[in-house]
């Protein structure tokens, strides 16, 4: 199994998430303001917690996955961020080449944690993602995501669908980080 890396930025720690993360994990899935653009529905802790076993899953197999945002100053949960192999059934394919995803509790919106926590898992993801390539995929109504991942060097590269529902597809080279990346993992 691999270890997963803790990488410090400047206000957050990306971290493991842990057994202890359940119940912040499942209000925040819970909340309709989080979930309006990720599928619009609130999810279950069940559901939550098997989205928890799967990240650990991904560590193990992929050597890469999900971190658990912790906001440095206060030890408070954030939200989530990684990147993933989820083998989506949806055309055009891009199984093989990992995703990023992130969301955060619905009280952190609007001081920039995502872009900066985004940013330290890319700088992360350059030198150990077994790709150059990495994508993502938003909800076209989803602006705050899109100029998330606009300054985080993703480019739109066009329209698809999943699960019925249209989505915008963004790809970054692994030569596209931003000036303004700065992390480090953590001894």
């Amino acid at each position: 199994m691999a270890e997963v890396p803790v990488i410090e930025t400047e206000r957050l720690l990306l971290r493991p998430h842990g057994p202890d993360d359940l119940a912040a994990c499942a209000a925040m899935w819970g909340d309709p303001v989080v979930v309006r653009y990720i599928g619009g529905r609130a999810f279950t802790k069940e559901e939550v917690w098997s989205r928890l076993l799967r990240y650990a899953g991904h560590w193990t197999w992929l050597n890469y996955g999900y971190w658990a945002i912790e906001e440095k100053a206060t030890g408070e949960f954030v939200g989530e961020l990684g990147f993933a192999e989820f083998r989506r059934d949806m055309t055009p394919s891009f199984e093989g080449t990992p995703e990023l995803g992130w969301v955060l509790a619905a009280r952190f919106h609007g001081f920039g944690y995502a872009t900066e926590a985004v940013l330290g898992a890319i700088a992360w993801g350059d030198k150990h993602l077994p790709s150059q390539h990495t994508v993502c995929i938003i909800h076209p109504d989803n602006a705050a995501s899109h100029r998330v991942a606009e300054k985080c060097g993703y480019k739109k590269i066009g329209l698809a669908h999943y699960r019925g529902e249209p989505v915008v597809l963004h790809r970054r080279n692994g030569t596209d980080l931003p000036a303004t990346a700065s992390a480090h993992s953590l001894p």
